[in-house]
């Protein structure tokens, strides 16, 4: 007597909108947030790298150089993947090229991109 009649209304269609304008509007704040990271994190952190891979290649007998640990020396003598740093006289350390972080030519400015 109180109560009122339940009726069913129209089901919406399965599957949603197949609306292309509706999907893309969906994806766009996703591909805005690739494209900031990729410009602003991703492509200069490439950059770095490739500099930094170039530096070492080119670090050639003579040169000072700095390891990631930190020792300073100058470069005795260089092989495909290692060099041989002097860091005093006559005492001489091996080290892998991937462990340098820093070339500084034989005219004592840095070859280090600042970023």
């Amino acid at each position: 007597m109180f109560s009122s009649p339940a009726f069913a209304q129209a089901a919406a269609p399965a599957g949603g909108s197949s609306d292309p304008m509706v999907i893309l509007i969906g994806f766009a704040p996703y591909l805005a947030i690739f494209a900031i990271f990729y410009f602003l994190l991703i492509r200069p952190q490439q950059q770095r790298v490739k500099a930094h891979r170039a530096m070492v290649d080119a670090v050639a007998r003579g040169d000072e150089v700095v390891t990631g640990g930190g020792i300073i020396g100058k470069a005795v003598k260089v092989e495909d993947s290692e060099v041989e740093v002097e860091v005093a006289s006559g005492v001489k350390l091996r080290v892998l090229k991937a462990t340098l972080a820093d070339v500084r030519k034989s005219g004592g400015a840095s070859t280090t991109a600042k970023a």
